[in-house]
């Protein structure tokens, strides 16, 4: 089990309020339950495996990507950013580095200079940061000026 912070603390920092169409990829149960509850009649929040996400219709405004490991990771991001409305935001949580407890060993663990490296060719900038629990961390990429 992983031990997330608070529900209002998570929903606050990533700013989830101001959404209005979310996408969840590979996020686990129990983050999902508690963005779900969060959630305003006024907001749609759809699920799904990162397999799958290609064979979506629709774009998102946020997009909250769960991947702790870099393997396979860019047909992931692809298709995820495919998805992403104008002026969206992306959200990829990792693993950090140096904790014990995630499944995915160290040495394949996604980390932010990754990340930058994988989304500069998209103009998407990182301009926040968000602690979901004392071993995942979720990074905001975004286009420069469209950001909240």
């Amino acid at each position: 089990m992983v031990p997330y912070r608070g529900a209002a603390e998570i929903t606050g920092r990533l700013d989830l309020a101001a959404a209005t169409a979310v996408l969840l990829v590979d996020a686990p149960a129990e983050l999902e339950q508690m963005l779900t509850a969060a959630a305003s009649p006024q907001q749609s929040i759809r699920s799904s495996e990162a397999r799958y996400v290609r064979s979506i219709k629709e774009a998102f405004d946020f997009i909250l990507l769960w991947q702790e490991s870099r393997v396979g990771s860019r047909s992931v991001f692809e298709a995820a950013l495919k998805k992403l409305a104008p002026g969206g935001s992306l959200w990829v949580v990792t693993v950090l580095r140096k904790v014990l407890g995630p499944r995915t060993p160290a040495i394949h663990r996604m980390e932010l200079g990754d990340l930058k490296k994988a989304f500069e060719k998209e103009g998407l900038v990182n301009d926040r940061e968000a602690r979901l629990s004392a071993w995942h961390v979720a990074y905001r990429f975004g286009k420069p000026g469209h950001s909240t």
